[in-house]
């Protein structure tokens, strides 16, 4: 199921939802009120209730937008690592034609078979599992041990070695970062206050006393739609390697293309 279609079924369930709570509320009042009984004006709310209805709007509000700000920075850092990560190989990549050809040829290997294992085998199992594999530990290993057991014995072979392993110690520390912002980045007790938030804070609608009207319901729909967008948009978000990012591989496959043969 598409991310539009799963965000179109939230809005409009919980639009039908409380539209329908509000009008079967509205006739289960009318039928318990007596024939000669005046309705209840909506206009009359106590004002110790409107103030505490503004109160839990303001701080469902603050929560609300502290956990869109949070997603949204894991998001971020959980994409940036996987570009410094890409770039690290890359430079590997790149910078290794210093070393001899049989050298060379050995470690630019390792690197493609590493950045093909990560995005072809390691990246599925890392969106379900929340964790990096051991297949690509020892891949990276390879990686390690071919650009750091070799002996520089040019002056040229001699300039390139520091930076090749300073880009390797880049690319491990990307690694971990990115395994580390492999899962959830929302515990399960925000996750709880944000949804029993939403409920209280929907729930208000009946506790305003609205009616019937046709601005009224439309303004109980509207709101309803809101929370359950912004509740999707943390959702979405809470996972930025397997939904929040469109193409969380692109880095890999943009800088070494020649790991992914066609």
């Amino acid at each position: 199921m598409s991310a539009w279609l799963l965000l179109a079924l939230a809005m409009t369930s919980s639009c039908a939802l409380v539209l329908a709570g509000v009008v079967i509320w509205q006739r289960g009042r009318e039928r318990r009120a007596g024939p000669e009984e005046q309705p209840e004006d909506a206009s009359q709310t106590p004002d110790v209730i409107e103030y505490l209805i503004m109160m839990i709007g303001v701080v469902y509000a603050i929560v609300l937008g502290l956990a869109i700000a949070g997603v949204w920075e894991a998001r971020d850092g959980a994409t940036e690592w996987v570009r410094l990560e890409a770039q690290a190989l890359h430079e590997v990549h790149e910078r290794v034609e210093a070393y001899p050809d049989p050298v060379r040829d050995r470690v630019r290997s390792d690197v493609d078979a590493y950045v093909a294992y990560t995005v072809g085998t390691e990246w599925p199992r890392m969106n379900a599992q929340g964790e990096l594999t051991e297949r690509g530990d020892a891949l990276f290993h390879r990686v390690r041990t071919g650009v750091a057991a070799f002996e520089p014995g040019t002056t040229l072979e001699s300039h390139a070695y520091p930076g090749l392993v300073d880009q390797v110690a880049a690319a491990d520390e990307a690694r971990t970062a990115r395994g580390q912002s492999a899962g959830s980045t929302m515990p399960g007790v925000v996750w709880f206050g944000l949804i029993a938030g939403a409920l209280v804070v929907v729930g208000m609608v009946f506790a305003l006393q609205i009616g019937r009207t046709a601005r009224e319901l439309l303004l109980a729909g509207l709101f309803s739609a809101l929370i359950a967008f912004l509740l999707f948009l943390i959702w979405h978000f809470d996972a930025p390697y397997a939904r929040g990012v469109a193409d969380a591989t692109e880095p890999f496959t943009t800088l070494l293309p020649q790991a992914f043969p066609r």
